[in-house]
C-alpha cells in the first residue's frame, strides 16, 4: 500500500462488528461476513482490521447492497500479519471496519470486467446488483480452484465468462494467463468501458495491452490490490 493511501486508511473511523459467517471457499481463500451498517455502491471497498496494533487493509465488497450482511473475499498472505489471523476467526468474533467508500463503480453500460485472483470480488457485487447485462468477465488465476464464485458467474454470463488458468489445465479453462488471452484477441469492442481489478502488475500490463489495441485511456478504470 503506498504511503499516501496508507495514511488515509489509518485515519478512517472504524467500528467493531461481530462476524456473521466465515467460510473457506478454496485453498487459503475465505469469505467473511458482518452486519451492513451503511449503504454502499457496487464496487466500493471497506477498510478492515482486528485491533489498533494491525494497520487496516482495504477489501472490495462482494455482496450486493440489498443484502443484510457485507461480505468480503480474502486470501491468506504468506508471512502476512492480518490475513492469517482473519482466517482463524470464528462466528461471533469481532473485526474493526470502516464505512464503504471508493469510485470503482459499475453501471449499466457495456463493459469488460477483467480481474486476477481475489480481484473478482467487486464484479460479484456488481453482478448481484443487476449490473451484469452487456458485460464480459475475464478472470485470471493460477489454479483451477482459484476461480471464486465460478458457478454464479457461469450462470450469469455463460460464454461471456472466460477463466484463464496459468498453471493447470481443465475443462472450460483457457490454458494461459489472461494477458495472453487479451493479446490473442484480434479486436476489442469499441465504446466499451474496461474495468481492471487485481495486482499492480496485472493492471499495468493489461492497460498497456488495451491501449495497444486502440482502447482510449479514458475508457479504462482500475482498482489495484496490494
Amino acid at each position: 500500500m503506498d504511503t499516501g493511501l496508507s495514511s488515509f486508511v489509518k485515519k478512517l473511523p472504524l467500528i467493531t462488528l461481530p462476524i456473521h459467517n466465515i467460510q473457506e471457499i478454496s485453498r487459503d481463500t475465505f469469505i467473511i461476513s458482518f452486519e451492513r451498517t451503511k449503504e454502499f455502491l457496487p464496487g466500493q471497498v471497506v477498510a478492515l482490521t482486528l485491533n489498533e496494533s494491525i494497520p487496516p487493509r482495504l477489501y472490495s465488497i462482494c455482496s450486493s447492497p440489498d443484502e443484510f450482511s457485507i461480505t468480503l473475499l480474502f486470501s491468506v498472505k504468506e508471512g502476512g500479519i492480518l490475513t492469517p489471523q482473519l482466517a482463524s476467526l470464528q462466528k461471533g468474533d469481532t473485526v474493526r471496519v470502516s464505512g464503504p467508500f471508493g469510485a470503482f463503480l459499475g453501471d449499466e453500460n457495456p463493459a469488460w470486467w477483467i480481474a486476477s485472483g481475489t480481484g473478482v470480488a467487486p464484479y460479484r457485487s456488481m453482478m448481484r446488483s443487476g449490473l451484469g447485462v452487456n458485460k464480459m468477465l475475464i478472470h485470471g488465476g493460477r489454479t483451477a480452484d482459484s476461480f471464486y464464485f465460478h458457478n454464479e458467474f457461469l450462470t450469469a454470463f455463460g460464454d461471456n465468462y472466460v477463466r484463464c488458468c496459468s498453471q493447470e489445465k481443465g475443462e472450460g479453462l483457457y490454458d494461459g494467463r489472461l494477458t495472453q488471452w487479451l493479446r490473442n484477441q484480434s479486436s476489442l469492442p469499441a465504446g466499451n468501458m474496461y474495468y481492471l481489478c487485481g495486482s499492480a502488475e496485472m493492471v499495468v500490463e493489461v492497460r498497456d495491452i488495451l491501449i495497444s489495441k486502440g482502447v482510449g485511456i479514458e475508457m479504462i478504470m482500475s482498482e489495484i490490490y496490494f
